[in-house]
């Protein structure tokens, strides 16, 4: 009874959540992905300016880091103490295990590929669980996800990432419109 009861708080939380803040969960994972990629050009236009030592690509970079930073607005409303730097830091490194996951799958090491991917995911939806606070609110109990027979990942619940990946993962849907 008390996990139907917790589960139906969480539930109203998420629904006041998104009401009280009008977010469109499914715009905004789209926006945390474009942001993703902006972080991205800004380390590979570091770099091109580095190497090449054009300081036009460090103008480029000043550019992209604007436009980052006013978007990343839109989904961090509550950048209390170092919840900004956070933010960016969960989502560049959820990227970048994501990108490396793919190389490793390309090479054909799929068991190193889906740890890097099981990591992505983790770092990602802990960007969600903070900034819909969520992971602040949430104590000891946390609602269990379902495993699936089908998932080759092998999340495990019993750790905060994995918690917190249940959690967000059955909130967030890019595919509700």
């Amino acid at each position: 009874m008390t996990n139907n009861l917790d589960l139906q708080n969480f539930m109203d939380k998420i629904k006041k959540a998104e009401a009280g803040n009008k977010l469109d969960l499914s715009s905004d994972e789209d926006l945390s992905i474009a942001i993703m990629n902006l972080i991205s050009i800004e380390e590979h236009l570091f770099f091109t300016a580095s190497k090449t030592g054009k300081t036009k690509y460090f103008d480029l970079l000043n550019e992209t880091r604007e436009m980052r930073k006013e978007l990343l607005k839109l989904i961090v409303k509550n950048p209390e103490g170092e919840i900004w730097c956070t933010s960016k830091h969960l989502l560049a490194a959820s990227m970048r295990l994501f990108e490396v996951g793919t190389k490793a799958q390309t090479k054909g090491d799929k068991k190193s590929a889906l740890s890097f991917f099981e990591k992505s995911y983790h770092l990602y939806n802990l960007f969600w669980g903070i900034n819909l606070g969520l992971v602040k609110n949430v104590g000891a109990q946390f609602i269990e996800p379902k495993k699936s027979k089908d998932s080759p990942l092998s999340y495990q619940k019993s750790d905060f990432l994995g918690k917190v990946s249940g959690i967000i993962g059955k909130i967030l849907d890019c595919c509700r419109e």
